[in-house]
């Protein structure tokens, strides 16, 4: 969790470019191109 729920983290994955909580949804992993709070 970014900033305690607050932020979010932006995720390159092989399903495209998503935010975390999606990323973690859909079960893929991949890197990250930001934090925004």
């Amino acid at each position: 969790r970014v900033l305690g729920g607050v932020g979010i983290a932006v995720l390159s994955t092989s399903a495209g470019v998503m935010t975390a909580k999606d990323a973690r949804a859909k079960k893929v992993g991949g890197e990250v191109i930001c934090y925004a709070w």
